[in-house]
């Protein structure tokens, strides 16, 4: 069996494209994934706090057509 960059043939002659997988590119620099999806997360929660709060301001219910 003889092996190129990603296609393998086979004692039979056969040759399999699909092998050997791709290594997925993952840049070394970049290691702030969770801090920043952390950050996000939180902006979010602080905006649908102060949401739900102006909506009880405004309608006095907890849950506008709901509650």
């Amino acid at each position: 069996m003889t092996n190129s960059s990603y296609v393998v043939t086979e004692e039979d002659g056969r040759q399999n494209a699909f092998s050997v997988e791709p290594r997925p590119y993952i840049d070394p620099s970049y290691k702030g994934y969770a801090k920043e999806a952390e950050l996000a997360n939180a902006r979010w929660a602080m905006i649908g706090f102060i949401a739900a709060v102006g909506a009880y301001a405004v309608t006095g219910q907890v849950l506008p057509g709901i509650f």
